[in-house]
């Protein structure tokens, strides 16, 4: 595992496609992508994107994006668009990815995790709650601000 740079944006949007093509509520726009991760990696306060190789090829990803908890008056991070090349999934490189993100985010001194996932994907559920995530009462509701 390690943080992605500037040299990872094209296999980074890559995964990006994948993952989006499978999530119900997005869908792939490559070049709004490569600018959100290059909107993270020129500034590692805003978050970070951990990434798994093969035989250096990047074959998964998650991102930690920093944010500050008012309640807990601490750090804390939202894990976002997690993915794992379809071909290297069942080989434990999910979970790799999950526990180098969640340590990276100690490091940080972050004191909570907070990830959104389809509420029917209940195989993402259970992965996550592996890991100790739990669900929440906290609802998710958006505002698509246009510009």
């Amino acid at each position: 595992m390690r943080i992605a740079n500037e040299n990872d944006v094209p296999a980074l949007c890559d995964l990006l496609v994948i993952l989006f093509t499978q999530e119900a509520e997005f869908f792939p726009n490559r070049s709004q992508q490569e600018t959100g991760i290059r909107l993270i990696l020129e500034d590692s306060s805003k978050g970070e994107i951990i990434l798994a190789e093969s035989d250096g090829r990047v074959i998964g990803m998650v991102n930690l994006l920093y944010t500050v908890s008012t309640f807990l008056g601490q750090r804390v991070a939202l894990l976002e668009d997690m993915i794992v090349n379809p071909e290297f999934r069942g080989r434990g490189a999910g979970k790799k990815i999950l526990d180098a993100a969640i340590s990276h985010a100690k490091r940080k001194g972050c004191a909570r995790l907070t990830l959104l996932t389809g509420s029917a994907n209940e195989g993402a559920i259970r992965f996550y709650g592996r890991s100790g995530f739990v669900r929440s009462p906290m609802i998710p509701l958006r505002l698509f601000i246009e510009k």
